[in-house]
């Protein structure tokens, strides 16, 4: 019950981390007086964490053309537009910490206009960076009394995308909220076909049974899509539209549909979110017409 990782159990992470791991955690607890739950999972990698506490510093301590309080801000923004209630969390109190003005934690609604200017592209970079072009850049570096500079620009766009796979990491460990932040600030993966999920029991409509139906459907649609491909196509084998449909059913049922709002997310997070319906949208199919993609594989 005490572990940091809803999969791991404690026991295992005191003794698969080694005595490596061990000297560091005890390091950061010395310098620091608590370590969080981020490292306690991550020091089963040594290397691994040695790494990523000399990234943190770098980003969020050493000199750079934000100030602190700012780059805990973005951090929050970041971590608001996956939902990662720890992060956000986590880096309140940081904010908090170093000076930052606690009005600005009411939400994106009270932070100064050039902080809010990065909104557009951090939901990209979050959701769909495929399409993101060089006008993004231009409107934040146009000169004005909230324009940003390049310097101060390259440093957001770091913090943003760091944070937008450090909450990655967060759900894919199952990364439980520090003993002294708010339970009702717990984080979760806000996916409505997890039974393990906070949302099930409040799912929009009041029904399970509906976000099942809406999978199906999509997934019916899906694979009606895949038939009509393989007429016009030549060659195609069983086993290569097999593999397509598994790709495809997956993928629907992981990506949540992006027009649902969760009704139960937390308003420590929605406060800093502008347009929250935002999300992930599955690459354009071949014909249709829509901005390239950087697709590789």
């Amino acid at each position: 019950a005490r572990s940091p990782s809803t999969f791991i159990p404690l026991g295992e992470i005191l003794r698969e981390g080694g005595e490596s791991s061990l000297h560091q955690l005890l390091g950061a607890f010395v310098s620091a007086g608590r370590v969080d739950h981020v490292a306690m999972v991550m020091g089963l990698h040594p290397q691994y964490l040695s790494s990523f506490w000399k990234t943190q510093y770098l980003l969020l301590r050493m000199d750079g053309p934000l100030p602190y309080h700012k780059r805990h801000y973005i951090a929050i923004m970041a971590a608001a537009r996956h939902r990662c209630s720890y992060l956000v969390g986590l880096h309140m109190g940081e904010f908090l910490q170093v000076g930052g003005n606690p009005a600005w934690l009411r939400g994106l609604h009270c932070a100064p206009q050039k902080l809010r200017n990065l909104n557009e592209i951090n939901k990209l970079l979050a959701h769909r960076p495929w399409l993101i072009t060089k006008e993004h850049i231009e409107a934040l570096l146009k000169p004005g009394e909230d324009s940003w500079s390049l310097a101060e620009l390259v440093q957001a766009l770091v913090l943003l995308t760091h944070y937008h796979s450090l909450a990655s990491f967060v759900f894919g460990c199952g990364i439980k909220p520090e003993e002294e932040q708010d339970v009702e600030s717990s984080c979760w993966a806000p996916s409505p076909h997890s039974d393990s999920s906070p949302a099930s029991d409040d799912t929009v409509g009041g029904s399970g049974g509906t976000d099942a139906m809406q999978e199906l459907e999509v997934l019916m649609e899906r694979m009606k899509l895949l038939q009509e491909n393989q007429l016009e196509e030549e060659g195609v084998t069983q086993e290569e539209m097999a593999t397509r449909f598994e790709l495809e059913k997956t993928e629907s049922l992981l990506v949540p549909s992006s027009d649902i709002l969760d009704p139960s997310l937390q308003s420590n997070i929605r406060c800093f979110l502008e347009d929250p319906e935002f999300g992930y949208k599955d690459f354009t199919r071949r014909g249709e017409q829509a901005p390239p993609t950087f697709r590789a594989q």
